[in-house]
């Protein structure tokens, strides 16, 4: 009797060992992974913020956890660089940044850090470019009158700048040794908090990511001159380039992307890269970032090794290039 009682158990032990494999492996039964902290290097409401917000929602859902959004803003974004390389490398601290963050920095700043040693690349979510853009009542109604307005008023205009060595200050110094003009820059703690006083006619102009001036150019709230590309953007397609605008080679291409401090694990950085690249397939994100005039990579470009390939070219371009403009923090 007790070797037939003893069988049964062994039967019931391996039925419920079996049952409990498949409701584990069971779609929506994973076990949650621990919290992540998306770290946003400038203030909420920028374009770096918006692409975040997008992304977070989304990402949380694949992984089965939560992830949590937090803006540090500060010192063109080296604050929140500093923040995340120095941060536990066990994946639940990530950051989103972009050329300004991980190439133009590290040729301006004395970091307390590497823009490229101290990361781990995890995922390219977008390329995009930006928009030469001004207050609604500003005189000028193409590029040409623009420049003319700067050059009849030199030193006078102003022009927003998410702070000294971003994206828009740089793609500023550019436009200023190209056209010949002379203008102030004024540095906020993120392209948000900038456009509200665009909008607001507190400040004339910007160089600015399309994802951050499209939405306020489409309602009529500023003027658009051109766009920083060779081609139109889709989303802008009434928005001339800069070449058909009469400012031929101005092209800057504002590209996003995912890192985690350096020394994550592989299957760590494998793990959240297969969450990104699955949320930036769905179609309503491919919708809300063609809406802000991103263009989402293809997937062999989202990659952690394409990301990491990507970043060092852009460091090799255009650390030169910033270096032999002389552009320092203000």
């Amino acid at each position: 009797m007790r070797g037939l009682w003893g069988a049964l158990r062994d039967h019931v032990i391996v039925i419920c060992a079996l049952l409990g494999c498949l409701a584990s492996a069971a779609p929506g039964n994973a076990q949650p992974s621990r919290p992540i902290t998306l770290i946003v290097p400038f203030a909420a409401g920028g374009p770096t913020d918006t692409l975040a917000r997008i992304l977070s929602e989304r990402i949380a859902a694949e992984l089965h956890t939560t992830v949590v959004v937090e803006n540090v803003a500060g010192a063109s974004g080296s604050i929140a660089g500093a923040r995340v390389a120095r941060a536990a490398p066990d994946g639940t601290t990530i950051t989103i940044g972009h050329w300004g963050t991980h190439v133009l920095n590290g040729a301006i700043f004395k970091l307390p850090y590497d823009v490229i040693a101290d990361f781990e690349p995890v995922a390219m979510i977008a390329m995009g470019t930006q928009l030469i853009v001004g207050r609604k009542s500003l005189e000028a109604n193409s590029l040409k009158e623009m420049i003319a307005w700067l050059k009849a008023n030199p030193g006078k205009a102003t022009a927003g700048t998410a702070g000294a060595g971003t994206g828009a200050h740089v793609a500023g110094v550019f436009f200023k040794d190209k056209t010949g003009t002379d203008f102030q820059f004024v540095p906020y703690r993120g392209a948000g908090p900038a456009m509200i006083d665009l909008v607001a006619g507190q400040i004339d102009i910007m160089f600015d990511q399309a994802s951050n001036s499209l939405p306020h150019v489409k309602s009529g709230a500023i003027k658009a001159f051109a766009v920083t590309s060779p081609t139109r953007l889709a989303s802008a397609p009434d928005v001339p380039t800069v070449d058909e605008a009469g400012l031929p080679g101005l092209y800057i291409s504002y590209w996003h992307g995912i890192w985690a401090p350096k020394n994550t694990p592989k299957d760590t950085v494998t793990k959240l890269n297969a969450a990104i690249v699955a949320v930036l397939a769905e179609p309503a994100v491919k919708q809300r970032f063609a809406e802000l005039g991103q263009e989402i990579p293809l997937p062999a470009q989202q990659k952690p090794a394409a990301l990491a390939a990507f970043q060092k070219a852009e460091t090799e371009k255009w650390w030169p290039i910033v270096k032999a403009a002389d552009i320092k923090p203000e």
